[in-house]
């Protein structure tokens, strides 16, 4: 094998990691590799008889769908994912697909197929947290539970959230005029704002006003941006697929249901800025539960994400998303699942 071929973007590090991935699958395969491969997204791919491989580098979580989708476009009839990190998460989501996906860890030249990682279940929410959610609603915020936190949002955006070790110091303390509930311990706050960053902000600025009057000043301030003929803004281009969960929860009819309400996701949502699919439980007209997973955008991981909502729910899954992002990408991807779903296409 000639290590020293380049590949096309020049780049040294795709170079390395292409003679890697040649070198890997040869002694992999016990033959000679002569395909050359391309640079995708933090990594190499190839296909060598057929068999989409690819190489990639740091945290593949959540890269299954666009390798999935790679795959794909070059009608491979297999995919095996050599990673670095993350790869009992993308085991356990490739389970799901009905093309046959093997994911790898390289222990010098060989390759050791690694464990799918179980879907934890989501932790219980302390009862001293949800004690918040009174005041969360007296503002005018929707409380809400999420993988053991208790926060509020505004048609879909977070606004406040309830934490154990406060970052910002915004305290409940005696003698204000804070409705808390006399059980709530020191040192669990309500900490209002947008974000993390928003709330450490939103305290240094403001952070003699009562926890109350902080966040119905919040609320009122994203409400007026937070609707379908808004005029753009950053608090209407965050967590858009929240905004249509909103939607369809005050109208269930949007996705064909009688009732609805937000339900656990699979996995934590890492943070507000990135969007990640959100999940709502709710009843058909004969009383029949279905699952609703929404999205927004062209979202290449939307579909290993139903495959863990798939895993966590036993009720049948719908996907519901804008008109305009139901691709046909997203369709192809949709029916490699060896449960099917089905879509309701969204005019928001």
């Amino acid at each position: 094998m000639d290590d020293s071929t380049t590949l096309p973007d020049g780049g040294r590090r795709s170079n390395l990691l292409g003679a890697k991935l040649r070198a890997l699958v040869g002694d992999h395969l016990g033959v000679s590799v002569d395909t050359m491969p391309e640079p995708v997204p933090a990594g190499v791919g190839m296909v060598h008889d057929a068999a989409a491989w690819m190489l990639l580098d740091g945290d593949a979580s959540g890269r299954l769908g666009a390798a999935l989708a790679w795959a794909v476009r070059r009608g491979a009839s297999s995919l095996d994912l050599v990673v670095e990190s993350g790869g009992g998460a993308l085991a356990r989501r490739a389970e799901a697909f009905s093309l046959p996906i093997a994911v790898w860890f390289a222990e010098g030249r060989s390759l050791l197929p690694v464990v799918a990682e179980p879907l934890r279940p989501p932790p219980a929410v302390a009862a001293e947290h949800r004690a918040f959610a009174p005041v969360i609603a007296r503002a005018g915020a929707q409380p809400n539970e999420e993988h053991g936190v208790v926060f509020g949002e505004v048609c879909g955006l977070e606004v406040c959230r309830v934490v154990d070790e406060p970052t910002t110091g915004f305290f409940a303390e005696p003698g204000t005029d804070v409705p808390l509930p006399a059980t709530v311990p020191r040192g669990i706050q309500l900490e209002v704002g947008v974000g993390a960053a928003d709330r450490e902000a939103f305290q240094m600025l403001h952070g003699d006003m009562p926890t109350p009057e902080a966040l119905a000043s919040v609320v009122a301030a994203v409400s007026q941006h937070r609707s379908i003929d808004a005029g753009r803004h950053p608090l209407n281009r965050l967590g858009r697929e929240r905004f249509v969960r909103w939607l369809a929860v005050e109208s269930p009819l949007l996705v064909g249901l009688a009732e609805l309400s937000p339900a656990e996701p699979p996995v934590p949502r890492p943070n507000l800025k990135d969007p990640v699919p959100c999940v709502a439980l709710g009843a058909a007209g004969d009383g029949e539960e279905i699952v609703v997973v929404f999205s927004t955008g062209v979202d290449l991981d939307l579909l290993p994400f139903v495959a863990d909502v798939q895993r966590m729910y036993p009720q049948p899954v719908r996907v519901a998303l804008p008109k305009r992002d139901h691709v046909a990408l997203t369709r192809d991807l949709a029916g490699l699942l060896v449960d099917p779903i089905e879509f309701v296409t969204l005019d928001v």
